[in-house]
């Protein structure tokens, strides 16, 4: 499975589960980390563990196991690892807080539209 094609997959799924302000950030050029970052908000804890279980659910049926995760104990930022895909599931707060897309303001932004087709 190809990055974009992993990344269809997660952002659909994190859509499925309601989450909100998806956004997704293109980050090949800028560094070696991941290709993609799917940054996205939870309106609770038990929200944001459906859309990260949902988004390794889907990938995992599509044949990907995550690298890494983190954050399911707190559930205020649930990070899901699968290499050249990273998804972050925030509450509100947690996102304002860390601003990652702030932090990775150069990296073009992909239209969450163009991927839900």
């Amino acid at each position: 499975m190809t990055p974009y094609e992993m990344l269809k997959v997660a952002v659909k799924a994190a859509d499925a589960k309601l989450a909100t302000e998806i956004e997704v950030l293109d980050i090949h050029e800028l560094t070696t980390i991941a290709d993609y970052f799917v940054i996205c908000n939870g309106a609770s804890a038990a929200q944001i563990r459906a859309i990260a279980e949902e988004v390794e659910l889907k990938l995992k049926n599509a044949g990907e196991m995550p690298i890494n995760t983190e954050g399911y104990a707190a559930s205020s930022w649930v990070l899901l690892d699968y290499g050249s895909v990273v998804v972050h599931a925030f509450r509100k707060e947690m996102r304002e807080f860390y601003s990652i897309e702030r932090l990775w303001s150069d990296a073009p932004r992909i239209p969450v539209d163009e991927l839900l087709k």
